[in-house]
């Protein structure tokens, strides 16, 4: 076969064809001009992607768009409001199922806990978790313990403490609340005093090492059996403390175990007192469980 003439290239299967049918390449069409010689018809060529022709095109391609800068301001703005909504958030979920902060008004619990302690309780306890001897809780005054307060016109500033209560960043300081430590549980036989003015629960003697030692308890007599669903609640300073003794005339003195909110836990306000508060198991460890509630 006659070699191929350079130009006149060969035709292949994958060549554009017109609209009429005939076949045409791209460099076939681009070379028959009409017969004045004139181009009216050509179509002006086009700029290959990423080339410059001198006129300051950005780089990646000539039409390429500067992408507009941010403002560094709004963008710090931005993630500060973020950190802030997912701390608020975080908060607010720790104080509805994990944790709430206190405020303490009363010396009822020296030296355990002083006037203007910040607390944090835990509550887990009493449900899921249950009770121990020797905890300390804060529980609804729903027996009307406490001497009824005038509630104060409410100030213009009362909302952001109220948020902030809300959300858990700050102590709870109403008067509807009290803080005791669990001496009795349901079943238990607790009485007051033996010889040398200790309570006695289920016939043990307790050495209470967590009473004020500034003072020493004044007899006070009693001898009771919690019901069940109740718990018997002392304060640390007993002298000082108008608990479960002197309020036996309403509902045997005895708290509704469904009105504690659970068990403090920690001291975090002021921070020189910062501690956690135990239970003091060593106290009750000789005490057998109580008998039935009743």
């Amino acid at each position: 076969m006659p070699d191929k003439a350079p130009e006149n290239p060969e035709r292949y299967d994958d060549d554009a064809r017109a609209s009429d049918g005939t076949a045409s390449t791209a460099g076939v069409a681009g070379s028959r001009l009409p017969d004045d010689g004139s181009s009216a018809n050509a179509e002006p060529p086009v700029a290959a992607a990423g080339s410059n022709d001198g006129k300051g095109d950005a780089p990646g391609g000539a039409h390429a768009l500067e992408k507009p800068r941010k403002n560094p301001v709004l963008v710090w703005v931005k993630e500060i409001v973020t950190v802030v909504a997912i701390a608020l958030v975080l908060s607010f979920l720790l104080k509805t199922f994990l944790f709430r902060a206190f405020y303490i008004p009363s010396e009822s619990m020296e030296s355990t806990l002083d006037v203007n302690d910040r607390i944090f309780i835990n509550l887990l306890v009493p449900e899921p978790f249950a009770l121990q001897h020797g905890d300390v809780v804060v529980f609804k005054d729903s027996q009307n313990w406490l001497t009824p307060v005038a509630k104060e016109p409410a100030g213009p500033m009362d909302w952001v403490g109220d948020a902030l209560e809300f959300v858990g960043l700050a102590a709870d300081n109403t008067d509807q609340h009290l803080v005791k430590r669990v001496i009795g549980l349901p079943g238990d036989h607790v009485t007051c005093c033996d010889a040398q003015g200790r309570v006695s629960v289920n016939g043990v003697p307790l050495e209470e090492t967590y009473i004020n030692p500034a003072e020493i308890p004044q007899p006070n007599p009693f001898d009771i059996v919690v019901p069940e669903g109740k718990v018997w609640v002392m304060g640390d300073n007993r002298n000082h403390s108008a608990d479960s003794r002197a309020h036996q005339e309403t509902n045997g003195g005895f708290i509704n175990i469904e009105d504690i909110e659970g068990r403090a836990t920690v001291i975090a306000w002021p921070v020189n007192r910062w501690t956690y508060l135990d239970n003091f198991p060593d106290v009750f460890k000789d005490v057998p469980a109580g008998t039935a509630g009743k």
